[in-house]
């Protein structure tokens, strides 16, 4: 298995070595699943990540002794008893206590999106993903554009991978962004939460969302509101001086104010 992780200077791994985590039940049932995904790759999976993929991302073909197993037509079994020895040998004893972990991060982040909605959601949950309103924006030293209208998109929190932002686009039914968990009181309402109780959730989002000039149309966008709705909100918090206004060319812009950032602080 270890001949699949990248060489120095590349970071492709194929995704057929973390498959999409399933929906309920316990961690062992859920790890279970997985690895059945992985012994169960199929052929074309293989050639495609670890043969075109591999020699693509890395500049050079897979291991020999990676392609040998594929022509001995062992490697995905290989690869699901690795995984299953390495999480009963490094991670089985401790994982009860990274569980509570990854837990409350599925709770909060679920509680942003009831609260918030979608776009808020996906614009608070890593700084290198971002909503633009009809698309989902990742920052990668890669290009690349990938519908996935209609499909799932999965958001995994993950305790050990590290501040990165892993993304699993090989398979476009399969498109999974694993994101570091938060550190506890981190996120979008360590500023909204006391402040929504005054001014109302929409209007401390808003804020939230004004550290830099955004006009009314980005700000729909970002947020998935309806335009009137930010410019009602917005029309009203520059009346008591929570936000500025200017006109640049045809847009207006808006940014809060110092005693709407002193309130946001406390």
């Amino acid at each position: 298995m270890s001949d699949l992780l990248p060489p120095d200077g590349a970071t492709y791994v194929p995704d057929l070595l973390t498959p999409r985590p399933g929906a309920g039940g316990s961690c062992g049932e859920l790890f279970d699943e997985q690895l059945a995904a992985v012994e169960s790759t199929s052929q074309d999976d293989l050639e495609s990540q670890v043969c075109a993929s591999i020699s693509t991302y890395w500049g050079r073909p897979a291991p020999v002794a990676v392609q040998r197993r594929m022509e001995a037509g062992d490697l995905p079994k290989r690869l699901a008893a690795g995984l299953g020895r390495f999480w009963r040998e490094a991670l089985a004893d401790s994982w009860p206590a990274l569980q509570p972990v990854i837990d409350r991060d599925i709770a909060d982040r679920a509680a942003v999106l009831v609260s918030f909605g979608l776009g808020r959601l996906l614009n608070s949950v890593h700084p290198g993903i971002a909503w633009t309103g009809d698309a989902v924006t990742i920052d990668k030293p890669w290009t690349g554009e990938i519908d996935v209208t209609g499909r799932e998109l999965v958001l995994a929190p993950g305790v050990l991978g590290g501040p990165s932002l892993l993304v699993q686009v090989d398979k476009p039914d399969e498109v999974v962004l694993y994101v570091p968990v938060r550190k506890a009181g981190a996120g979008t309402r360590r500023h909204c939460g006391r402040l929504a109780a005054v001014i109302g959730e929409t209007r401390a989002i808003l804020l939230d969302e004004l550290e830099g000039a955004r006009s009314t149309t980005d700000l729909a966008r970002r947020l998935g509101y309806a335009p009137g709705t930010i410019s009602y909100h917005l029309g009203a918090m520059h009346r008591v001086g929570l936000v500025t206004k200017r006109r640049e060319g045809r847009q207006v812009l808006y940014t809060r104010t110092s005693q709407a950032q002193a309130l946001l602080s406390e």
